[in-house]
């Protein structure tokens, strides 16, 4: 099942809004075949597993990371493959959430005589999946909020300088985090003090798609996110309903979402609830003081990954990661769960899951 995890994970930033799945086949205490979910849309782990494996595969055993799909979508269903191979045995991780299967696949599969495992290493396979199975039940995005700050908790100096906090091995993870979720959302102030790309420049890194959110559609038609929205994706979620000034945007390339106004900026929980109808399973906001404030407010974030920096630069003035009117009572603070802490060359990444967002 450990194989069958390093497999699945072959497949990060390339089948969403699929889950990542792997796969490996066992005959007397031999791996005779193995495979993954490769990309959306294409074969699924068992499939490729079955395509990739040379022997007779009857009274084998396959372990699989998640619970076989039993449906028709793109792909026919692996219950079906599993079958016809007559495998004796099928261990699986974690069961899948998706209400086609939901322990169907498991049913199907002991209905013809299979003997089938389940909950095998299930705390990682699940962990995996976080962000299918956030999607999955609630059909909105998983989002996390990243950023990168100094030791004292900064973002920038006080005259607003802010490249580089962190050093080149955090922002090389930054950028394959990028390729790993289907979207990155950034705010207009960013957009107009940096003119980023927001894109992923990483080799064989796969670009997001680009949100920005502008409440009063300030970003400046000469930006490098507006002059490439021809080549990436990108949306301006906006509270200004004037198609008038919407065309030079969608001129552009650009696609124009209206949402509501909550506190004066986008309502960012219809704009999540837009992104999931898009089939957008994930989301990283990077870039922006104000946005990471109201996405905290508004309680959709998932999950906080943090570039920590051994450098202070002090400054009352100095912005922090999120800003906003803040909270008034500890009690109302954003809670998360135990930390994961990785040293990146002199940084350190943390990452925290909040509370209540847990997979299983």
């Amino acid at each position: 099942m450990r194989r069958a995890l390093e497999l699945a994970k072959r497949g990060l930033g390339h089948t969403n809004p699929n889950p990542i799945v792997g796969a490996v086949i066992v005959r007397d205490g031999r791996v005779i075949g193995e495979g993954w979910h490769e990309k959306y849309g294409e074969l699924h782990a068992e499939r490729n597993a079955i395509k990739n494996c040379r022997e007779d595969m009857r009274g084998a055993t396959i372990y699989v990371t998640l619970e076989p799909c039993c449906h028709y979508g793109r792909t026919p269903p692996c219950t079906e493959a599993l079958i016809e191979q007559g495998f004796a045995r099928v261990v699986v991780g974690s069961m899948d959430p998706n209400p086609l299967v939901a322990g169907k696949g498991v049913n199907i599969l002991r209905e013809h005589g299979m003997e089938v495992v389940t909950g095998v290493l299930r705390e990682e396979c699940d962990a995996a999946n976080r962000v299918f199975f956030h999607y999955i039940s609630t059909k909105t995005p998983y989002v996390v909020l990243k950023y990168a700050m100094t030791a004292d908790g900064k973002i920038a100096t006080v005259t607003g300088e802010s490249q580089w906090i962190s050093n080149e091995d955090s922002r090389r993870r930054a950028h394959a985090m990028r390729g790993r979720y289907t979207a990155i959302m950034a705010g207009v102030g960013t957009v107009i003090a940096d003119d980023p790309m927001l894109n992923c420049r990483i080799e064989g890194g796969r670009n997001p798609l680009r949100v920005i959110c502008d409440t009063r559609l300030r970003t400046p038609l000469d930006s490098k996110i507006v002059k490439t929205a021809h080549e990436i994706p990108t949306v301006i979620a906006t509270c200004c309903a004037d198609e008038e000034k919407h065309k030079p945007y969608t001129d552009a390339g650009c696609e124009i979402t209206v949402t509501d106004e909550k506190d004066g900026h986008v309502n960012l929980k219809t704009l999540m609830a837009r992104l999931g109808e898009k089939k957008t399973d994930s989301v990283m906001i990077e870039g922006g003081a104000a946005l990471a404030g109201s996405a905290v407010k508004e309680g959709i974030i998932n999950e906080v990954a943090a570039f920590i920096a051994p450098k202070m630069v002090g400054g009352s003035a100095a912005k922090t990661p999120v800003g906003g009117s803040g909270i008034e009572r500890l009690s109302d603070a954003l809670m998360m769960g135990a930390p994961t802490v990785e040293p990146i060359g002199g940084d350190i990444l943390i990452r925290w899951e909040v509370k209540g967002c847990l997979p299983g």
